[in-house]
């Protein structure tokens, strides 16, 4: 069943059987901040098992880099706006991927991560990835990270 991300009142709907539910879901409710402030959109989330091509399309954008997610994903969600598809995946670690990827050709085309406060680095990001640190009043301190994607998705 979707859900309509409210940054108001952060909720941990969808997200309670993480060990870091409340920091997860600030940085859900960062997300839809953004989206909203930035183009007026609502973040809308669903389950993962409702939509497992979306987990599949940011999985394979992952071999990229060699990196395969060992946590389970507890929602997703797909936004397209101004000829930007994004696409999230939550983690029950507390990890969120987002892929920016520009429909048009010669187009800036992302993977980012962000890791919820409280969670460790996940082993398979530890030794590629170095992640920088940002404060949100929604999701405490952010540790962030991202390459950009080479091939065509």
């Amino acid at each position: 069943m979707a859900y309509t991300v409210d940054f108001k009142t952060v909720s941990d709907a969808g997200l309670t059987s993480s060990p870091v539910a409340p920091a997860l879901a600030g940085l859900r409710a960062n997300e839809a901040r953004y989206f909203w402030n930035k183009y007026k959109v609502p973040f809308t989330t669903e389950p993962a098992a409702e939509r497992p091509e979306l987990v599949a399309y940011v999985a394979t954008i992952l071999k990229e880099k060699d990196v395969v997610i060992a946590a389970k994903p507890l929602e997703v969600a797909q936004l397209e706006v101004e000829g930007v598809r994004w696409t999230y995946v939550f983690y029950e670690d507390g990890l969120a991927i987002n892929v920016l990827y520009t429909l048009a050709d010669g187009g800036k085309r992302a993977v980012g991560f962000k890791l919820s406060d409280g969670m460790a680095v996940p082993a398979e990001l530890a030794d590629k990835f170095k992640f920088a640190r940002q404060k949100s009043k929604l999701a405490g301190t952010i540790r962030g990270s991202y390459f950009v994607i080479k091939g065509a998705y």
